[in-house]
């Protein structure tokens, strides 16, 4: 009897699931599409139990019933969104629709309020970070001060990861790296919930335990068993972040490496031997013991290029519907034929407010250097490159901690697009290598499942027997001599409309 290992990944907009040896050969896949729901204007929610677990029932039936005869899944991990808030009840049913990650900017008032009471440099001392959209606590506090009635039926409050852990094994956790991002309530030397900035947000008791990543967290339970096929008793671990399963998914595990995420927002992570603080980014625990990392993310990025396909490109959706071409492979040859720079436009990609090193909720898309000869092709291109400048911004304040950073690793589905990475690397002046599997983070949990459980002995197997790279994306030093005036526009851009775009978005719920 062979052991196989279940790697799931919930995000957000599609879950997919991965079932591997454990030397890395894939046996299947398999994925569901959904969406993000956007009740008002900085909202942005999902339905844990009717979306989440329901797609983790249906994929792992799916996968269960590919399993070679004589063989059997012997560990499962789980990893979700990132610090997404689950209100449960003292059942563990989740009260109202997950209030989602960063890209939920609708705390920004308890943000105010607690930075006022405590001061924002006491709570990033403490926390290792500055409260923002991507703070698990001042979502908390919102849900408490707007929400009264759910809010006295609330027993924990549980993320993403955690409630569908949970609903697999019966056990609350949280991992260490989701754990980081949970400001005020975290006292990230001691990675443990503190009760200092904690006042009328949430108890130690109602938040979960907090484990590493690669712990056996407990095993299927007997009614999970009957919503997902998975044999009663099959070892469970902690998993966590979708982010930190993706970077494990390709090898970003040793100091110096640096994950490039292209996915619904732009992600970036940088692993560190030692901890590495910016007021202007994220400090996290990594994904192995004795880990740290340094991250930054975008608001968009592939939402941004799904937006301009659904508004400005929507015949080739349909024709797609037709049989026809991919709609974002004829926008990627559009962009093709436009020039480095987009011929004078100019964009902000802030579709959604902007997370690091903005950390400003109330940001907005700008597209500036318009003409009567600008084309539908000139202007997918300035989002690209806008997208990417996004990218180096974030680098760049990386760089200023004095960090290493050895190698970049590009991932997530945005990597299909090579004009896309190439435009990336030649705004960074940064090689981006390419995993021979791009599964996604799934596969980083179907490794996490087997390093957990012992079926993978080692963390070492990682590089070479699960991870390969296929191809490298270099930058082009011509390209990268005429962004730079380009990416110094874009900077003074942000900082000379701010203002104008803070009153729009005050003044309008679009």
């Amino acid at each position: 009897m062979a052991d196989l290992l279940l790697g799931i990944d919930v995000g957000s907009t599609t879950s997919k699931a991965v079932l591997c040896r454990p030397d890395g050969a894939v046996l299947a896949e398999a994925r569901r599409s959904h969406s993000i729901e956007v009740p008002r204007s900085g909202w942005a929610e999902m339905d844990a139990d009717g979306v989440w677990w329901s797609e983790v029932c249906s994929i792992s039936r799916e996968l269960n019933g590919k399993v070679p005869q004589g063989d059997r899944i012997s560990a499962v991990a789980v990893s979700a969104l990132g610090p997404c808030l689950v209100p449960v009840d003292k059942f563990g049913w989740p009260l109202r629709p997950a209030i989602l990650y960063g890209v939920d900017t609708r705390s920004g008032p308890q943000i105010e309020e607690l930075e006022r009471r405590y001061g924002r440099e006491s709570i990033r001392e403490l926390c290792g970070n500055r409260l923002s959209s991507q703070s698990l606590g001042p979502k908390i506090l919102w849900f408490r001060e707007n929400e009264l009635h759910l809010a006295a039926r609330t027993t924990r409050f549980l993320t993403a990861s955690s409630y569908l852990a949970f609903r697999l094994t019966g056990v609350v956790a949280i991992d260490r790296h989701t754990a980081s991002h949970c400001g005020p309530l975290i006292d990230f030397g001691a990675m443990r919930w503190t009760d200092r900035f904690a006042e009328g947000i949430a108890t130690a008791e109602q938040l979960p335990p907090v484990r590493p990543t690669t712990e056996i967290l407990g095993g299927v339970t007997a009614a999970a068993s009957r919503e997902t096929g998975l044999h009663a008793g099959t070892p469970v671990a902690v998993g966590g972040a979708d982010a930190m399963a993706e970077a494990i998914s390709v090898g970003v595990v040793r100091p110096g490496d640096l994950m490039v995420m292209y996915g619904s927002s732009g992600f970036l992570f940088l692993v560190t031997g030692k901890r590495f603080d910016h007021p202007d980014l994220w400090a996290t625990a990594g994904g192995f013991e004795g880990q740290y990392g340094l991250a930054g993310g975008l608001a968009t990025g592939g939402l941004a290029t799904a937006w301009f396909r659904d508004t400005l490109a929507r015949e080739l959706t349909e024709a797609r519907e037709l049989g026809g071409l991919s709609a974002f492979a004829v926008l990627a040859e559009e962009a093709a034929r436009s020039p480095a720079g987009a011929r004078g436009l100019l964009f902000l990609p802030y579709l959604s407010g902007e997370r690091t090193p903005l950390f400003d909720p109330e940001a907005r898309g700008v597209m500036t250097g318009l003409t009567l000869t600008h084309s539908r092709a000139d202007a997918y291109r300035a989002l690209l490159e806008g997208v990417a400048f996004a990218i180096r911004h974030n680098l760049e304040v990386m760089r200023e901690t004095g960090a290493p950073i050895h190698r970049a690793v590009a991932v997530g589905g945005g990597t299909l697009n090579r004009l896309w990475l190439q435009i990336v690397s030649d705004v960074l002046g940064v090689a981006q290598m390419l995993p021979e599997q791009a599964i996604g983070a799934a596969y980083g949990d179907a490794f996490l499942a087997g390093l957990a459980t012992g079926v993978i002995p080692d963390a070492s197997l990682l590089d070479g027997q699960w991870v390969q790279i296929a191809s490298v994306v270099e930058p082009d030093p011509a390209a990268s001599a005429a962004y730079q005036p380009i990416f110094e526009a874009f900077r003074a851009l942000y900082a000379e409309t701010r203002d104008t775009v803070h009153a729009l978005a005050r003044s309008s719920e679009v």
